[in-house]
């Protein structure tokens, strides 16, 4: 990831459908119409004749237009501050993409650009004003070589930059405790590589910010393809439903079955009792734990090590350990007052069971080190309130949220021409309320 480490994107690693981003099936056909058009007008000798442009007359005269230079700087106008991810997959386009079609054969012009780029996971900041943006890419050369690649380029930027500031957002609402990476299922497969990678960047900007040592939790391989992360996760309700809800036989079997080094994470609100089936769950767990070390086998022990109870209870349903109070729609959902009922249950649940003496205080740790991992509905907002009230939650699992992309959280990116070259000169040419505009944290690429 670029900022932290000074390297950018390699576009081998990326994946991409390079035949079809040169041929134009992903850019908004009006720019491949018009790179046509202006390709098609220099080959005739076309120059301009009109007397209604902002040069003067005299100046403007001659000016062979399908050869127009400009200089073109994408920005995003989100409130508040951005991170900025997509840039190195911009640039990649921009490297394998810029040209033109001869025939059958692709003539690559990029060496023909110049651009200058931030790296990702950098910020910028917008106050309002659409005139004082933050650039974070500006390129400057033959504008049919280049235009039609303005949809693509955006597209990274504004879903990259997107998932990862919404990512420093929840991080900040968890006040840094990790956010497990659920979003798959609510988008098309082909977008999980740039997701998981944004999401990453987030985090880091948040540890970069924040001196903290948040890890990244994705749940598909996928979504690690560009950064070499792994997806991992809990258990599923299919899999209890398999296990005809006995949650506490699906999880020996799951560890008797998969590798150690998978946490050991168990779905506790199938049966929408989740205090009483983390117990349940912790206990035969331990049990399995307790008989390995005292056969003689501790290095198989570590198997039945319960990494963490998930609470994942349906918004409609309030859990079945809950005695109602006050407003009963407070008890809905995973909420606060269950996440401290099953901390409770699971802290004192050692004390009920026969245990010699030698194995108490270890049973003790064994229950105070069961992680409660929260999912379903999680937004910064809940998760805030979770966090004001000291709710102990260890790990939230967040999904769609992820995309959200209304005010506060809209990261559209634009383009804009602001300026074309006349004369071996730059002019300002920005349409109005727009102005070029400077970013320090630019560097030239190439």
């Amino acid at each position: 990831m670029s900022i932290f480490n000074h390297t950018r994107l390699e576009a081998s690693a990326l994946g991409l459908d390079w035949e079809g981003i040169r041929r134009g099936v992903y850019s908004d056909k009006y720019f491949v119409n018009i790179a046509r058009l202006l390709g098609t007008l220099s080959a005739q000798g076309y120059t301009y004749a009109g007397d209604d442009g902002r040069l003067p007359a005299a100046r403007a005269a001659g000016l062979p237009l399908g050869e127009m230079q400009v200089e073109m700087q994408w920005f995003t106008r989100r409130p508040g501050l951005t991170v900025v991810a997509g840039v190195d997959a911009a640039l990649a386009v921009l490297r394998e993409a810029t040209g033109y079609w001869e025939g059958g054969r692709f003539v690559n012009t990029a060496d023909a650009l110049q651009v200058w780029a931030v790296e990702d996971g950098d910020t910028v900041t917008y106050h309002g004003n659409p005139r004082e943006v933050q650039p974070v890419l500006r390129v400057r050369g033959r504008y049919r070589d280049f235009g039609p690649l303005e949809t693509v380029t955006l597209g990274f930027l504004t879903r990259a930059s997107r998932i990862a500031t919404n990512t420093y957002q929840i991080l900040q609402a968890s006040r840094g405790k990790p956010v497990l990476f659920f979003p798959a299922r609510f988008d098309l497969p082909s977008v999980q590589a740039v997701d998981g990678y944004a999401y990453a960047l987030g985090v880091a900007r948040y540890n970069h910010d924040d001196r903290a040592a948040v890890k990244p939790f994705i749940s598909t391989d996928a979504q690690g393809a560009w950064w070499g992360g792994k997806g991992g996760g809990t258990t599923a309700h299919a899999y209890l439903a398999c296990f005809l809800g006995d949650i506490p036989e699906a999880m020996l079997a799951f560890a008797r079955t998969l590798p150690p080094e998978i946490p050991r994470i168990a779905l506790v609100d199938f049966n929408n009792a989740c205090a009483r089936d983390a117990v349940r769950v912790t206990e035969a767990m331990f049990a399995e734990y307790r008989r390995l070390k005292e056969a003689g086998k501790p290095d198989e022990a570590p198997r039945f090590r319960l990494f963490g109870v998930r609470l994942d209870t349906s918004g409609d349903l309030r859990d079945a350990g809950l005695t109602p109070l006050g407003d009963p729609k407070l008890d809905l959902g995973v909420n606060p007052r269950l996440v401290w009922q099953v901390r409770e249950a699971l802290d004192h649940a050692w004390e009920g069971w026969h245990l010699p003496a030698a194995w108490r205080e270890e049973a003790r740790r064994y229950c105070a080190d069961v992680k409660i991992v929260v999912s379903g509905g999680f937004r910064p907002e809940k998760i805030a309130l979770f966090e004001r009230l000291g709710v102990p939650v260890d790990f939230y699992g967040v999904g769609s949220w992820f995309y959200d992309n209304h005010g506060p959280t809209n990261t559209d990116f634009t383009a804009d021409v602001v300026r074309v070259q006349v004369g071996g000169e730059w002019l300002d040419m920005a349409k109005v309320g727009r102005r070029a505009c400077e970013n320090p944290a630019l560097q030239r690429v190439w």
